[in-house]
């Protein structure tokens, strides 16, 4: 039996369906197709964290709870003290290890459509059916009457909910969140990955809610490269959850740097405000550019749709003139036409006007 033959009788036929995620090489680009933070930190915090580092040693496995990160981001994110807290190496475990935990044939996992392409993969990676429920496609807004009909045909596992919602970037309405909440006999995650560029979270609700568990990430805030996610919740939840981590999933280093960067909040903070500012006047850049439509967002990125059936030429021109953005035409229907720009700096911001006026 060749190398091919053994693949075809051993890989299961719905991970040969598919394509491996796709990176785009950004080298020597601009890149504002990622939803990272353009900042890199000061040098006079870098090379304290530098001499942190120099004083840190490997030799030995990492802090398995990551105890003294979690209390530091329990203080950071405004963590109540009762709740369980759980570390992944990104959201994505978080999002992996729910899934192995809950996994069975015959349960769902629901989401809202577009959303997070990780919920639907790592349902089809963990076995379980996913079911997605197409939100209003005038605002992006909930379909509450369609997805209180979906739970209580589903009957699902898992409910996951951006907030604010991913690659859209509007935050949903707080009553009918809470409606789901109520409504579904399985968990409901609310994933506030882009938390830094929002006043609006559900964290002060964790423990009023047996079923409601808030999952975050530092990746948005600047810290990328370092690959934390946290999911907070009940206690009881999260027990169980934790049995499905890989041990040590949080290296050291990762300990060490994001408890330190924590420590020094105000440098992010600042960052973030810079990057609050720059989006409103990102938008209304794009807002004087005609034939474009710009959605609100409460995220680091903004969605534009182009007009129609050019996403995928001025994405390309964009990209030759040293501006890489996001082609999200043709991933799903209600993206039709639609490009996704990161927030950068103001000169990478004026950029991407230059290189999508040139473009149209």
């Amino acid at each position: 039996m060749n190398i091919q033959q053994a693949i075809e009788r051993w890989v299961r036929p719905e991970i040969k369906a598919l394509s491996a995620y796709h990176v785009p090489d950004s080298s020597g680009l601009i890149k504002l197709d990622a939803m990272e933070n353009p900042y890199t930190w000061p040098e006079s915090l870098r090379q304290e964290w530098l001499e942190l580092l120099h004083k840190t040693d490997v030799n030995r496995y990492p802090d398995p709870q990551g105890n003294e990160l979690k209390q530091r981001l329990r203080i950071s994110m405004n963590i109540p003290e009762d709740a369980g807290l759980l570390l992944g190496n990104g959201s994505d475990e978080l999002i992996q290890m729910l899934a192995l935990t809950l996994a069975g044939a015959d349960r769902t996992i629901l989401s809202v459509e577009p959303s997070f392409v990780m919920y639907r993969m790592i349902a089809l990676f963990a076995g379980m059916p996913y079911q997605g429920v197409p939100l209003k496609s005038e605002d992006f807004s909930l379909d509450l009457p369609a997805l209180l009909t979906a739970i209580e045909q589903y009957q699902p596992a898992i409910i996951y909910l951006a907030y604010p919602n991913n690659p859209t970037g509007n935050l949903f309405d707080v009553a009918e969140i809470q409606q789901i909440i109520k409504a579904a006999p399985g968990l409901v995650i609310v994933d506030e990955a882009y938390a830094p560029f929002t006043d609006a979270s559900f964290m002060d609700e964790v423990g009023r809610y047996p079923n409601l568990l808030v999952m975050r990430t530092l990746s948005k805030l600047g810290l990328a490269g370092l690959r934390l996610g946290l999911l907070a919740g009940p206690k009881p939840w999260l027990d169980e959850i934790d049995k499905t981590r890989l041990p040590y999933n949080i290296n050291t280093l990762t300990q060490v740097s994001a408890e330190f960067a924590l420590q020094h909040e105000s440098v992010f903070d600042d960052q973030t405000a810079l990057i609050r500012q720059s989006r409103s006047q990102l938008f209304a850049a794009l807002d004087n550019i005609d034939g474009l439509t710009s959605f609100n967002s409460d995220a680091n990125f903004i969605l534009v749709r182009m007009p129609t059936n050019r996403a995928n030429e001025i994405h390309a021109a964009m990209k030759v003139s040293g501006v890489l953005v996001k082609n999200l035409s043709g991933g799903h229907p209600m993206l039709a036409d639609c490009l996704r720009i990161t927030i950068g700096t103001p000169e990478e911001n004026q950029a991407a006007i230059n290189a999508l006026n040139a473009a149209l």
